[in-house]
């Protein structure tokens, strides 16, 4: 007697082999597709303040699909080509270890210029863009007027020494940008006193003028002032738009360029 064909069993254990096989096909691909396209971004802070200031923009960055290496340094202690040498290499180096295929940088206030300063000096294969918020590269008047006090000698340190507009300006020898460069800038102030000393608009502690440097691919101002332009809303979206894109959004033809 034959014995009956047992062709629904059959059917089910085909597409049940089927989907393991489609299943483990899309997740070795997500899996190829993630390593491929592996892109860090550095964050580094500014004088004075802690990798903590940058951290509602390094959750923004994770969002949006980046892995994010925020770093803290002692921005006090060191020189800007100190700091530069002994905190860029080793951030660097993290990235490549973990597969990264393009790093990144986004930076506040004199962040920007241990970058311009290591790029100025060190080739980086893997380098993708750049994102400088406040940046002073062009030094700021602040210093200037208070390099010799003791009081802002012991709270801005040897690096803040370095960040004037006159001719021993550290910023202001790194020369042009030749790299993928968006720099925000702020136009409001906490401090109108410090205000007083800075011609032009500026955030309190940097002119907007200032902030601009010869190379820079795109260019906006934002409402907001110097110590908190980096946790603005309108600063972390132009700074993902920027990372994405090569370029700021720009809904009105009025936004400054």
């Amino acid at each position: 007697m034959d014995r009956p064909h047992n062709f629904g069993g059959n059917n089910v254990k085909t597409a049940q082999g089927a989907i393991i096989f489609i299943f483990f096909f899309l997740l070795q691909g997500a899996s190829f597709e993630a390593n491929f396209h592996l892109e860090y971004v550095v964050l580094l802070h500014g004088l004075g303040r802690s990798k903590s200031s940058m951290t509602k923009l390094e959750n923004h960055l994770s969002i949006a699909g980046y892995e994010v290496l925020n770093l803290d340094y002692p921005s006090r202690a060191k020189t800007i080509e100190e700091l530069a040498r002994g905190i860029i290499p080793k951030a660097i180096e993290s990235c490549r270890k973990r597969g990264a295929r393009k790093i990144h940088f986004v930076t506040h206030s004199m962040g920007g210029i241990l970058v311009r300063y290591y790029l100025g000096n060190h080739n980086i294969p893997e380098l993708g863009r750049v994102v400088m918020i406040s940046p002073p590269n062009g030094g700021s008047e602040i210093v200037d007027r208070f390099r010799d006090n003791f009081f802002f000698k012991w709270i801005n340190g040897p690096a803040g020494q370095q960040l004037g507009t006159d001719k021993n300006s550290v910023p202001k020898k790194l020369g042009n940008a030749d790299f993928d460069l968006g720099i925000i800038t702020g136009d409001r102030s906490m401090n109108l006193l410090l205000s007083l000393i800075i011609p032009g608009a500026d955030d309190g502690k940097v002119a907007v003028n200032n902030a601009k440097v010869a190379g820079m691919k795109d260019f906006i101002i934002i409402h907001a002032s110097h110590p908190f332009i980096m946790k603005n809303n309108q600063t972390i979206e132009q700074t993902i738009a920027f990372l994405k894109n090569g370029g700021f959004q720009r809904n009105k033809p009025t936004d400054p360029l």
